[in-house]
């Protein structure tokens, strides 16, 4: 794929080439929470064709399916060459696990690293309708 050209405004279509797999949750009547911390996140920027790293943050509280580790990362490794802003991204990694793993809550938080003096953090959330999450207990 060449590089975007610089000046472009236009968004490169984010293609995912890794297919994400799933499994049966095994305690689909209990509310629980998986967190998943991935440091190793790459994709282009579509105005200049730099690479741009961030810190891909995953948490979900599950219904019937959970998202399979080793898929989880191919999927997040598609992204490489691909050009992308970050909302695109971030909005496009939710709107794809969700759609894999129905899940009662998700949220997917990206922290991009530093570029032009900006850090950029991105925030997207996908929540069941009717679902709403539990009072935190707090220990004393």
């Amino acid at each position: 794929m060449p590089s975007p050209q610089r000046g472009r405004s236009k968004t490169l279509p984010v293609r995912a080439d890794g297919a994400l797999e799933t499994f049966a949750n095994p305690y689909p009547n209990r509310d629980y929470t998986i967190r998943m911390r991935c440091p190793e996140f790459t994709c282009l920027c579509p105005m200049t064709g730099q690479p741009d790293f961030a810190t891909i943050h995953l948490e979900y509280v599950p219904d019937r399916l959970c998202v399979e580790l080793k898929s989880l990362k191919l999927y997040l490794w598609s992204f490489r060459e691909q050009g992308a802003f970050h909302e695109a991204v971030t909005g496009r990694m939710l709107d794809d696990l969700a759609a894999a793993t129905a899940p009662r809550f998700m949220r997917v938080t990206a922290e991009f690293l530093v570029r032009g003096g900006i850090y950029t953090t991105v925030v997207a959330e996908h929540r069941q309708p009717g679902w709403t999450a539990a009072t935190p207990v707090t220990l004393v």
